[in-house]
């Protein structure tokens, strides 16, 4: 139990952090907002094959703007140098790797919220029939991709060129994330049962439990190296 309050503390720390600051999720929000404008603009309404594009152009939004925030996750500890002090906490390092997989996964899924309302506006499609297929392939895509990101992040935390590499870094091994995600989310716009898609769903959870475990039980070396 005192685990699990010193992961909450972490990630409040995090919130109250970005509440004051407010300098990380309005700039994935902003980032995310831009894209589906220029997508926007890019298709006519009404074309064939909108139903196959649009998915993509939703996804692409999200894991844009997830990766500008990764990038920053723990830049506000290096640039400060507490990530020492961080790291010489009481406190087993996988709980300072939840507790930051959590807040991140706070900020994303508030942008991912904003994000699916603009796109309903831009693209003429009446979200809120389809949340419930939306925030169960939200709610299982997203926790899997913020959970290798924050690993990601922390190992490349100590690189000059963070912004460049994480996204380098990342993107062969969200691929699966991304297909299933675009895949779930497509058939979800089309109107079709969640059973439809039920291997995707699965895989999406697999990882996500997979990669949670990598995770907490690697975060102490890669935090360190």
């Amino acid at each position: 139990m005192r685990y699990f309050k010193k992961v909450l503390a972490i990630t409040v720390k995090d919130l109250l952090l970005e509440a004051h600051t407010k300098e990380l999720t309005p700039a994935m929000l902003v980032f995310s907002l831009i894209v589906i404008v220029i997508f926007n603009f890019s298709f006519e309404p009404g074309m064939q094959n909108s139903d196959i594009i649009t998915p993509g152009i939703l996804w692409i939004a999200f894991v844009f703007a997830g990766m500008l925030g990764l990038a920053r996750s723990f830049a506000e500890e290096h640039e400060q140098e507490s990530i020492r002090g961080l790291m010489l906490a009481p406190v087993d390092h996988s709980a300072i790797y939840l507790g930051k997989t959590l807040s991140n996964l706070v900020f994303l899924f508030c942008v991912e919220i904003i994000s699916v309302l603009a796109f309903g506006i831009f693209f003429n499609i009446n979200i809120f029939p389809i949340l419930p297929g939306l925030a169960v392939v939200l709610g299982l895509a997203t926790p899997g991709f913020v959970a290798v990101g924050t690993l990601y992040a922390a190992m490349a935390s100590n690189i000059r060129l963070r912004e460049i590499l994480l996204p380098v870094l990342l993107f062969p091994i969200i691929v699966p994330v991304l297909i299933a995600a675009v895949k779930i989310t497509g058939s979800v716009l089309q109107g079709q049962p969640l059973s439809d898609v039920s291997g995707w769903l699965n895989l999406l959870a697999a990882y996500d439990g997979i990669f949670i475990i990598v995770g907490v039980l690697t975060f102490e070396y890669v935090i360190e190296e």
